[in-house]
Protein backbone atom coordinates (compact mmCIF):
# COMPACT_ATOMS: atom_id res chain seq x y z
CA UNK A 1 0.00 0.00 0.00
CA UNK A 2 0.99 3.75 -0.24
CA UNK A 3 1.99 5.20 2.39
CA UNK A 4 0.15 7.56 3.71
CA UNK A 5 1.96 10.54 3.52
CA UNK A 6 1.81 10.62 0.05
CA UNK A 7 -2.13 11.71 1.00
CA UNK A 8 -0.38 14.19 3.36
CA UNK A 9 1.45 15.58 0.98
CA UNK A 10 -1.60 15.83 -1.75
CA UNK A 11 -3.55 17.36 0.85
CA UNK A 12 -0.95 20.21 1.16
CA UNK A 13 -0.84 20.82 -2.44
CA UNK A 14 -4.91 21.07 -2.19
CA UNK A 15 -4.74 23.68 0.28
CA UNK A 16 -2.39 25.52 -1.73
CA UNK A 17 -4.43 25.40 -4.49
CA UNK A 18 -7.67 26.58 -3.88
CA UNK A 19 -6.10 29.73 -2.32
CA UNK A 20 -8.50 30.09 0.14
CA UNK A 21 -11.47 30.60 -2.62
CA UNK A 22 -14.85 29.96 -1.48
CA UNK A 23 -16.37 26.86 -2.97
CA UNK A 24 -18.94 26.71 -5.95
CA UNK A 25 -21.93 25.39 -4.11
CA UNK A 26 -23.58 24.00 -7.23
CA UNK A 27 -20.75 21.58 -7.77
CA UNK A 28 -20.14 22.16 -11.68
CA UNK A 29 -16.67 23.45 -10.45
CA UNK A 30 -16.93 26.45 -12.46
CA UNK A 31 -14.96 29.35 -11.78
CA UNK A 32 -11.43 29.63 -10.40
CA UNK A 33 -9.99 27.16 -12.79
CA UNK A 34 -5.78 27.30 -11.93
CA UNK A 35 -4.70 26.08 -14.73
CA UNK A 36 -4.38 26.80 -18.90
CA UNK A 37 -5.20 23.42 -20.00
CA UNK A 38 -8.77 22.76 -21.80
CA UNK A 39 -11.88 22.47 -20.12
CA UNK A 40 -12.45 18.38 -19.11
CA UNK A 41 -15.66 17.15 -18.21
CA UNK A 42 -15.45 14.44 -14.64
CA UNK A 43 -18.41 12.45 -13.68
CA UNK A 44 -18.21 11.23 -9.88
CA UNK A 45 -20.79 8.55 -9.06
CA UNK A 46 -20.74 7.95 -5.06
CA UNK A 47 -23.48 5.79 -3.11
CA UNK A 48 -23.54 8.41 -1.01
CA UNK A 49 -27.18 9.05 0.96
CA UNK A 50 -29.00 12.56 -0.07
CA UNK A 51 -28.21 14.47 3.46
CA UNK A 52 -25.16 12.71 4.03
CA UNK A 53 -22.73 14.72 5.60
CA UNK A 54 -20.08 12.54 5.12
CA UNK A 55 -20.33 12.95 1.27
CA UNK A 56 -20.46 16.30 1.60
CA UNK A 57 -17.08 16.27 2.47
CA UNK A 58 -16.09 14.20 -0.38
CA UNK A 59 -17.91 16.35 -2.47
CA UNK A 60 -16.30 19.31 -1.61
CA UNK A 61 -12.82 18.34 -2.30
CA UNK A 62 -13.64 17.04 -5.53
CA UNK A 63 -15.36 20.23 -6.54
CA UNK A 64 -12.01 22.32 -5.57
CA UNK A 65 -9.95 19.94 -7.11
CA UNK A 66 -12.48 20.62 -10.35
CA UNK A 67 -11.83 24.41 -9.90
CA UNK A 68 -7.96 24.17 -10.00
CA UNK A 69 -8.05 21.92 -12.42
CA UNK A 70 -10.65 23.64 -14.60
CA UNK A 71 -12.75 21.01 -14.61
CA UNK A 72 -16.85 20.68 -15.19
CA UNK A 73 -17.84 18.32 -12.24
CA UNK A 74 -20.76 16.42 -12.25
CA UNK A 75 -21.46 14.44 -9.19
CA UNK A 76 -24.68 12.01 -8.92
CA UNK A 77 -24.97 9.63 -6.24
CA UNK A 78 -27.19 6.69 -5.16
CA UNK A 79 -27.04 4.48 -2.58
CA UNK A 80 -29.04 1.29 -4.56
CA UNK A 81 -26.33 -0.42 -6.28
CA UNK A 82 -28.48 -0.73 -9.78
CA UNK A 83 -28.73 3.18 -9.99
CA UNK A 84 -25.46 3.55 -9.21
CA UNK A 85 -24.39 1.57 -11.99
CA UNK A 86 -26.61 3.16 -14.15
CA UNK A 87 -25.13 6.30 -13.36
CA UNK A 88 -22.11 5.32 -14.20
CA UNK A 89 -23.42 3.92 -17.70
CA UNK A 90 -24.65 7.44 -18.46
CA UNK A 91 -21.73 9.14 -17.53
CA UNK A 92 -19.99 6.27 -20.15
CA UNK A 93 -22.76 7.24 -22.90
CA UNK A 94 -21.91 11.18 -22.39
CA UNK A 95 -18.35 10.35 -23.17
CA UNK A 96 -16.99 12.33 -20.12
CA UNK A 97 -13.08 13.01 -20.10
CA UNK A 98 -13.05 10.96 -16.47
CA UNK A 99 -15.03 9.05 -14.18
CA UNK A 100 -14.29 8.78 -10.26
CA UNK A 101 -16.79 6.12 -8.42
CA UNK A 102 -16.92 4.03 -5.07
CA UNK A 103 -17.81 0.28 -5.26
CA UNK A 104 -19.55 -0.86 -2.09
CA UNK A 105 -20.97 -3.60 -4.38
CA UNK A 106 -17.90 -4.44 -7.09
CA UNK A 107 -19.84 -6.80 -8.32
CA UNK A 108 -23.22 -4.68 -9.56
CA UNK A 109 -20.79 -1.62 -10.51
CA UNK A 110 -18.05 -2.77 -11.59
CA UNK A 111 -19.12 -3.81 -14.83
CA UNK A 112 -20.16 -0.35 -16.02
CA UNK A 113 -17.11 0.79 -14.97
CA UNK A 114 -14.82 -2.01 -16.93
CA UNK A 115 -16.66 -0.82 -19.60
CA UNK A 116 -15.42 3.08 -19.43
CA UNK A 117 -12.18 1.49 -19.07
CA UNK A 118 -12.45 -0.59 -22.35
CA UNK A 119 -13.72 3.08 -24.20
CA UNK A 120 -10.47 4.37 -23.35
CA UNK A 121 -12.03 6.63 -20.75
CA UNK A 122 -9.68 6.98 -17.17
CA UNK A 123 -11.65 5.47 -14.08
CA UNK A 124 -10.15 5.95 -9.87
CA UNK A 125 -11.97 5.00 -7.32
CA UNK A 126 -12.63 5.99 -3.98
CA UNK A 127 -14.08 5.04 -0.36
CA UNK A 128 -15.50 2.19 -0.93
CA UNK A 129 -14.01 -1.30 -3.08
CA UNK A 130 -10.03 -1.02 -2.22
CA UNK A 131 -9.76 -5.07 -2.43
CA UNK A 132 -11.78 -5.03 -6.04
CA UNK A 133 -11.00 -1.58 -7.96
CA UNK A 134 -7.95 -3.10 -10.08
CA UNK A 135 -10.12 -6.08 -11.28
CA UNK A 136 -12.03 -3.36 -13.03
CA UNK A 137 -9.68 -1.90 -14.65
CA UNK A 138 -9.86 1.50 -12.50
CA UNK A 139 -6.36 2.94 -12.26
CA UNK A 140 -6.14 4.22 -8.97
CA UNK A 141 -7.93 3.93 -5.29
CA UNK A 142 -7.93 6.92 -2.48
CA UNK A 143 -9.26 5.46 0.44
CA UNK A 144 -8.77 3.16 4.13
CA UNK A 145 -8.45 -0.22 4.44
CA UNK A 146 -11.75 -0.86 5.97
CA UNK A 147 -10.34 -4.13 7.58
CA UNK A 148 -7.15 -2.54 8.94
CA UNK A 149 -9.50 0.73 10.33
CA UNK A 150 -11.35 -1.37 11.47
CA UNK A 151 -8.77 -3.96 13.55
CA UNK A 152 -7.36 -0.10 14.96
CA UNK A 153 -10.43 0.53 16.23
CA UNK A 154 -11.12 -2.61 17.79
CA UNK A 155 -7.44 -2.43 19.61
CA UNK A 156 -8.67 1.18 20.95
CA UNK A 157 -11.81 -0.17 22.17
CA UNK A 158 -9.71 -2.99 23.98
CA UNK A 159 -7.73 -0.51 25.40
CA UNK A 160 -10.56 1.20 26.93
CA UNK A 161 -11.32 -2.30 28.39
CA UNK A 162 -14.64 -3.04 26.50
CA UNK A 163 -16.74 -5.62 27.05
CA UNK A 164 -19.37 -5.82 25.01
CA UNK A 165 -19.59 -3.79 21.61
CA UNK A 166 -22.49 -3.05 19.57
CA UNK A 167 -21.11 -2.18 15.94
CA UNK A 168 -23.98 -0.62 13.79
CA UNK A 169 -24.26 -0.70 10.08
CA UNK A 170 -26.03 1.28 8.42
CA UNK A 171 -25.76 0.28 4.64
CA UNK A 172 -26.65 -3.77 4.50
CA UNK A 173 -25.09 -4.59 2.04
CA UNK A 174 -21.90 -2.62 1.83
CA UNK A 175 -18.71 -4.81 1.84
CA UNK A 176 -16.77 -1.75 3.50
CA UNK A 177 -19.19 -1.66 6.42
CA UNK A 178 -19.04 -5.44 7.16
CA UNK A 179 -15.41 -5.33 6.32
CA UNK A 180 -15.12 -2.36 9.64
CA UNK A 181 -16.93 -5.06 12.17
CA UNK A 182 -15.25 -7.61 11.21
CA UNK A 183 -11.67 -5.85 11.96
CA UNK A 184 -13.10 -4.59 15.39
CA UNK A 185 -14.32 -8.14 16.19
CA UNK A 186 -10.36 -8.81 15.68
CA UNK A 187 -8.83 -5.86 17.16
CA UNK A 188 -11.54 -5.92 20.51
CA UNK A 189 -10.92 -9.43 21.24
CA UNK A 190 -11.41 -10.79 23.68
CA UNK A 191 -14.28 -8.71 23.91
CA UNK A 192 -17.44 -9.64 22.61
CA UNK A 193 -18.54 -7.83 19.62
CA UNK A 194 -22.47 -7.56 18.10
CA UNK A 195 -24.02 -6.40 15.00
CA UNK A 196 -26.55 -4.62 14.19
CA UNK A 197 -28.43 -3.58 10.69
CA UNK A 198 -30.38 -0.23 10.59
CA UNK A 199 -31.60 1.99 7.83
CA UNK A 200 -29.21 4.97 7.70
CA UNK A 201 -31.08 6.80 5.62
CA UNK A 202 -33.79 7.07 8.36
CA UNK A 203 -32.11 8.45 11.58
CA UNK A 204 -35.62 8.30 13.82
CA UNK A 205 -35.94 4.42 13.20
CA UNK A 206 -31.78 4.20 14.10
CA UNK A 207 -32.11 5.59 17.21
CA UNK A 208 -35.45 3.69 18.05
CA UNK A 209 -33.61 0.36 16.96
CA UNK A 210 -30.21 1.15 19.05
CA UNK A 211 -32.52 1.93 22.08
CA UNK A 212 -34.61 -0.75 22.14
CA UNK A 213 -31.57 -2.86 21.83
CA UNK A 214 -29.99 -1.25 24.73
CA UNK A 215 -32.69 -1.69 26.78
CA UNK A 216 -32.91 -4.90 26.54
CA UNK A 217 -29.06 -5.93 27.48
CA UNK A 218 -27.65 -3.78 29.79
CA UNK A 219 -24.25 -5.57 29.12
CA UNK A 220 -23.39 -3.80 25.85
CA UNK A 221 -20.67 -0.89 27.23
CA UNK A 222 -20.03 0.45 23.77
CA UNK A 223 -22.03 1.19 20.28
CA UNK A 224 -19.43 1.67 17.18
CA UNK A 225 -20.96 3.79 14.48
CA UNK A 226 -20.12 3.75 11.46
CA UNK A 227 -20.53 6.87 10.25
CA UNK A 228 -21.02 10.28 12.62
CA UNK A 229 -24.74 11.27 12.06
CA UNK A 230 -25.11 7.40 12.99
CA UNK A 231 -22.87 7.88 16.35
CA UNK A 232 -24.87 11.04 17.19
CA UNK A 233 -28.50 9.65 17.62
CA UNK A 234 -26.73 6.42 19.16
CA UNK A 235 -25.89 8.89 21.93
CA UNK A 236 -29.46 10.13 22.25
CA UNK A 237 -30.47 6.27 22.06
CA UNK A 238 -28.22 5.62 25.12
CA UNK A 239 -29.54 8.33 27.34
CA UNK A 240 -33.16 7.55 26.48
CA UNK A 241 -32.16 3.95 27.28
CA UNK A 242 -30.53 4.69 30.56
CA UNK A 243 -27.43 3.49 29.31
CA UNK A 244 -23.85 3.74 30.22
CA UNK A 245 -22.51 2.97 26.93
CA UNK A 246 -20.05 4.74 25.58
CA UNK A 247 -20.10 6.16 21.95
CA UNK A 248 -17.33 5.99 19.15
CA UNK A 249 -17.47 6.45 15.50
CA UNK A 250 -16.30 6.30 11.92
CA UNK A 251 -15.99 9.26 10.03
CA UNK A 252 -16.57 12.87 11.34
CA UNK A 253 -18.50 16.28 10.83
CA UNK A 254 -18.74 19.68 12.59
CA UNK A 255 -21.56 18.34 14.66
CA UNK A 256 -19.60 15.06 15.65
CA UNK A 257 -16.21 16.81 16.26
CA UNK A 258 -18.59 19.13 18.99
CA UNK A 259 -19.46 15.34 20.59
CA UNK A 260 -15.93 14.71 21.26
CA UNK A 261 -15.55 18.07 22.49
CA UNK A 262 -18.24 17.79 25.06
CA UNK A 263 -17.27 14.17 25.60
CA UNK A 264 -20.64 12.70 24.22
CA UNK A 265 -18.12 10.98 21.66
CA UNK A 266 -14.98 9.43 22.62
CA UNK A 267 -13.51 8.78 19.25
CA UNK A 268 -14.01 9.01 15.76
CA UNK A 269 -11.74 7.26 12.85
CA UNK A 270 -11.07 9.47 10.27
CA UNK A 271 -10.17 8.60 6.67
CA UNK A 272 -10.59 11.89 5.39
CA UNK A 273 -13.00 12.02 3.21
CA UNK A 274 -12.24 15.85 2.12
CA UNK A 275 -9.26 14.23 0.68
CA UNK A 276 -10.59 11.22 -0.82
CA UNK A 277 -12.48 13.76 -3.09
CA UNK A 278 -9.96 15.71 -4.10
CA UNK A 279 -7.36 13.32 -5.02
CA UNK A 280 -9.64 11.22 -7.05
CA UNK A 281 -10.35 14.33 -9.58
CA UNK A 282 -6.73 15.67 -8.77
CA UNK A 283 -6.03 12.34 -10.38
CA UNK A 284 -8.16 11.91 -12.93
CA UNK A 285 -7.11 15.53 -14.17
CA UNK A 286 -3.59 13.77 -14.45
CA UNK A 287 -4.47 11.26 -16.41
CA UNK A 288 -5.99 13.49 -18.92
CA UNK A 289 -3.13 16.15 -18.59
CA UNK A 290 -0.25 13.36 -19.27
CA UNK A 291 -1.27 10.02 -18.85
CA UNK A 292 0.28 9.76 -15.58
CA UNK A 293 -1.42 7.66 -13.12
CA UNK A 294 -1.27 7.86 -9.54
CA UNK A 295 0.17 5.16 -6.71
CA UNK A 296 2.00 2.79 -8.85
CA UNK A 297 -0.65 0.22 -8.65
CA UNK A 298 -0.96 0.49 -5.27
CA UNK A 299 -3.82 2.49 -3.54
CA UNK A 300 -3.11 5.57 -1.98
CA UNK A 301 -4.04 5.55 1.76
CA UNK A 302 -6.14 8.91 3.43
CA UNK A 303 -6.36 6.72 6.81
CA UNK A 304 -7.07 5.63 9.53
CA UNK A 305 -6.63 8.09 12.20
CA UNK A 306 -7.79 8.50 15.41
CA UNK A 307 -10.03 11.92 16.35
CA UNK A 308 -9.97 12.30 20.40
CA UNK A 309 -10.20 14.90 23.20
CA UNK A 310 -6.31 15.13 22.79
CA UNK A 311 -6.55 16.48 19.46
CA UNK A 312 -10.18 17.57 18.24
CA UNK A 313 -9.11 20.90 18.02
CA UNK A 314 -6.53 20.76 15.69
CA UNK A 315 -9.11 19.68 13.17
CA UNK A 316 -12.16 21.55 14.46
CA UNK A 317 -11.63 24.74 12.41
CA UNK A 318 -11.42 22.45 9.48
CA UNK A 319 -14.20 20.37 10.49
CA UNK A 320 -16.46 23.81 10.68
CA UNK A 321 -15.71 24.55 7.03
CA UNK A 322 -16.74 21.32 5.43
CA UNK A 323 -13.14 20.72 4.41
CA UNK A 324 -12.71 17.91 7.22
Amino acid sequence: MALVVIAALLALSACSATGGRPRDTAGNGEGGGGVDTPRYTVAMVSHGAPGDTFWDLVRAGAEDAAKKNNIELRYSSSPQAPDQANLVQNAVDSHVDGIALTLPTAEAIGPAAQRASKEGIPVVGLNAGMSDYQKYGLTAFFGQDESIAGERAGERLAEDKAQHVLCVIHEQGNTSQESRCSGIKKGAQPAKVETIYVNGMDLTSVQSTIQAKLSQDSSIDYVMGLVAPVALVAKKAADAANSDAKIATFDTNAELVQAIRDGKVQFAVDQQPYLQGYMAVDALWLAKRNGSTVGGGQAVLTGPSFVDSRNVDAIADAAEKGLR
